[in-house]
């Protein structure tokens, strides 16, 4: 497998604090760090992007025997509440956090069948009885992302007002961890390295992608059997009514990150009755036409432009990284780099693969952005060390990122009609590298499972509210963002009644809640803690760009420790 693009934020909880915890959203699917957040995207005038055929009709609402049956599976939840305790060890999660877990039907059409059990963890709001507003739940996206880390937020000083009026309340989705786990392949074939992310594959390249992405699709039929149908967006929302239920709340109070916003909207579609706030950090596309092979093509194109800001914020540091002091000089350094790891993978481990990963990384979080620089500069001057610090696969998250892996891969398969011809997704995908070449390939042999998957797809659903239907809710964008491309939030805001939109303008960081944006910060707690919103938009400068910090200890620079 090789560089991977998804919905999932890690920013919205401090990305650097918490990246060691964060296994999911935090790994590529070559086992390297921070490269990913919620399902790909990319486009910008590809063809063909293909959703629903052709006269096809996309519901509005599921059909009545789903709606009997989340009914059912939360009356039972209800009933038997959620028994916390201490945490497993393999949770990693110090006291007062608590764990437990609440059983969801694996099909909500047969309630009575076949059931699975979702983990669930939790830490007691902190301020006083009256202050307590009930318990917020967080998904920080992917699709297979755990939230698991998210109580250890009640220790940060951007939560702190938060966790004094909230139980912080994290879980597993269906499949991720230890919520009946799910796995399409050996995973140390999926952490395999160095490998290759040719900008222009040739024909046997691509065949070879072709010859895996077919094994792919049959390893995770092979290995989920039956089941393999249920992991979807539909379910996620359907599941987390059923987790409202057991913490024994009226109604919901919800934050989604990344892809945690798109299954929120199908929640807010098909329960608003029952949700009380909700915000919506980073949000994906919803229109049913774009989930999700044309969100994916819009997802590369704005991969682009944000590694073009990456590129100027280095050249605009030359004294630093001499690396440039122009973009396009930047670019000449780095296929420099990537020509050098070809020849001789960095540390035995790091080939263009691995290169390509780490600096998608620095499309997601400008935190990421000195480090990343730094290690291009490094290398250059004959030290590999940073680059194999921070590009290497992390054997230990093997397994977990294998597992990120197959639940995205099933879920977005499973959500909605996917192109079954290559030449569609040769055709697009080669318009948009012309462009675009920065992420659009390895995006693209990211989805192609997508292409030869064997069980139903679905129609999406219609994201859609009247007024009056939902209370307001907060939907938070920065305008540059590679992952979900500021259109997105537009979108929902058009198709949720009532929803405010807080925009961090000239800013491009994926999942920007509580993080270090004192204004963005603002509008989250006075929506969360008092219900308070703008009338419908509003609008943050950007956060202070990164720091230049030099790793060259023969200049003075100080070592910053690798992310492990």
């Amino acid at each position: 497998m090789r560089a991977v693009a998804k919905y999932g934020a890690l920013t919205a909880l401090g990305s650097l604090v918490l990246s060691a915890l964060v296994v999911a959203p935090a790994v590529g699917d070559d086992g390297t760090d921070g490269t990913s957040g919620a399902g790909g995207t990319s486009s910008a005038g590809a063809g063909g992007t293909v959703a629903a055929p052709a006269g096809a009709v996309v519901p509005r609402t599921e059909d009545a025997a789903g709606i009997r049956g989340v009914a059912l599976a939360a009356r039972r939840a209800a009933t038997a509440g959620i028994r916390f305790g201490h945490c497993p060890k393999a949770e990693m999660l110090p006291a007062p956090i608590a764990c437990g877990t609440v059983q969801v039907p694996l099909d909500y059409t047969e309630p009575d069948g076949r059931k699975i059990s979702l983990t669930v963890s939790r830490v007691r709001a902190s301020g006083k009885p009256k202050q307590r507003q009930g318990a917020l739940v967080f998904n920080p996206g992917g699709p297979g992302a755990s939230s698991m880390y998210f109580p250890l937020a009640a220790e940060m000083s951007e939560w702190k007002r938060i966790a004094q009026a909230y139980d912080l309340v994290g879980y597993a989705p269906r499949g991720v961890g230890r919520s009946a786990r799910l796995s399409c392949e050996d995973p140390a074939d999926f952490s395999k390295a160095p490998t290759d992310s040719p900008a222009e594959p040739s024909e046997s390249y691509k065949q070879e992608r072709i010859a895996e992405a077919k094994a792919y699709a049959g390893g995770c039929a092979e290995n989920a059997g039956s089941a393999l149908p249920h992991y979807t967006s539909l379910n996620n929302a359907r599941d987390l009514e059923v987790l409202r239920a057991a913490l024994g709340e009226r109604k919901l109070t919800f934050m989604g990150a990344s892809y945690g916003t798109y299954f929120g909207a199908l929640y807010a579609t098909l329960f608003p009755s029952h949700v009380r706030r909700m915000v919506f950090d980073s949000a994906v596309n919803p229109d049913p036409h774009k989930i999700w092979y044309g969100n994916n093509l819009d997802q590369s194109a704005a991969f682009e432009r944000r590694w073009a800001d990456f590129r100027a914020w280095i050249a605009k540091h030359d004294t630093t990284y001499h690396l440039g002091s122009t973009p396009e000089e930047v670019q000449r350094s780095y296929e420099k780099v990537r020509a050098g790891v070809e020849h001789e993978p960095a540390g035995g481990k790091v080939g263009p693969g691995q290169l390509q990963a780490a600096m998608l990384g620095a499309g997601y979080y400008d935190d990421y952005w000195a480090m990343r620089a730094t290690a291009l500069s490094e290398y250059l001057k004959g030290d590999p060390e940073p680059l194999v610090a921070q590009a290497s696969p992390r054997p230990r998250a093997a397994a977990d990122g294998e597992n990120g892996n197959a639940v995205y891969t099933a879920v977005e398969c499973n959500d909605a009609p996917w192109p079954t011809d290559w030449e569609v997704w040769d055709r697009d995908n080669t318009d948009l590298a012309r462009h675009a070449p920065f992420e659009t390939w390895d995006n693209a042999w990211m989805n192609l499972p997508c292409a030869y998957w064997p069980a139903p797809r679905q129609q999406p659903l219609d994201v859609r509210t009247a007024p009056g239907e939902l209370p307001p809710t907060l939907i938070l964008a920065a305008e540059r963002d590679a992952a979900t491309p500021y259109e997105g939030a537009l979108e929902l805001q058009s198709r949720l009644a009532g929803s405010v939109l807080v925009t961090e303008r000239d800013a491009g960081t994926h999942g920007i809640a509580g993080g270090n944006n004192a204004c963005v910060n603002k509008y989250l707690e006075d929506y969360l803690l008092r219900g308070e919103a703008p009338v419908r938009r509003a609008e943050c400068a950007p956060h202070a760009e990164p720091n230049p910090v030099s790793l060259d200890e023969r200049s003075g620079g100080r070592k910053l420790p690798p992310i492990v």
